[in-house]
């Protein structure tokens, strides 16, 4: 596996030197207490947010987020487990959101994941707080088995908007890894996810940043 040093210094030069590439990959992270006094709602609300985005424009969705608020009830899940089949038929045919039947109907689902895993912890945000750093897609995993339509990398960009430290197979950081054999399997099978941990965690070691730095870093060595 090639060492994380000629990684960064090819993203420097394609990107005007090193603290041009240190500002583009700066990322916002939480600590575990403030990851642990998110409420449940923002993180429902944040991979809802997600889940539209996916396959779709995404300022268009982020432009129409105050209207997704609005039609969530702001995504408090105790509501969303109330929703009704009539209620689900209402925002299909609200004009002022994406009208999506399966992404719609997903919320609930995902409401109630929310609310299980954050049980035993006094609050999703808690439950996230105490996962190892080092097995990231291990909590990818936990949270798309027990939600709805959380694949792909809609699980990862949801927990890195609210502060989680966690890398995201873009098609950069995805080529690069099967370019470079870092991974032997589908990034989408366990084998190939922890395969890539692996690499993260080491890199990691070998540079002193963050998952999300090691991941823009990789994309901008190669794009």
């Amino acid at each position: 596996m090639e060492h994380f040093d000629p990684i960064f210094q090819r993203a420097c030069a394609r990107h005007g030197g090193e603290a041009a590439l240190r500002q583009r990959i700066a990322t916002p992270l939480c600590t575990p207490a403030e990851l642990a006094a998110i409420p449940d709602d923002r993180w429902l609300s944040s991979f809802t947010m997600s889940l539209f985005q996916s396959g779709f424009v995404w300022q268009v969705i982020r432009n129409k987020w105050p209207e997704f608020e609005r039609a969530f009830f702001g995504f408090d899940p105790e509501k969303m487990l109330l929703l009704d089949e009539q209620h689900l038929e209402r925002l299909n045919n609200d004009g002022g959101i994406v009208r999506h039947v399966r992404k719609i109907a997903a919320v609930p689902a995902n409401a109630r994941m929310v609310l299980d895993l954050g049980r035993e912890h006094g609050g999703f945000g808690a439950f996230v707080a105490q996962w190892p750093q080092d097995d990231i897609t291990g909590l990818w995993q936990q949270i798309k088995g027990q939600g709805l339509l959380l694949g792909g990398n809609i699980t990862a960009y949801g927990l890195r908007r609210l502060g989680v430290d966690t890398f995201v197979f873009t098609h950069d950081v995805s080529a690069y890894l099967r370019h470079h054999r870092v991974v032997s399997a589908g990034l989408g099978s366990k084998k190939g996810m922890a395969e890539a941990q692996a690499a993260f965690n080491e890199w990691r070691w070998q540079s002193g940043l963050s998952f999300s730095e090691i991941s823009k870093t990789i994309a901008c060595s190669i794009g």
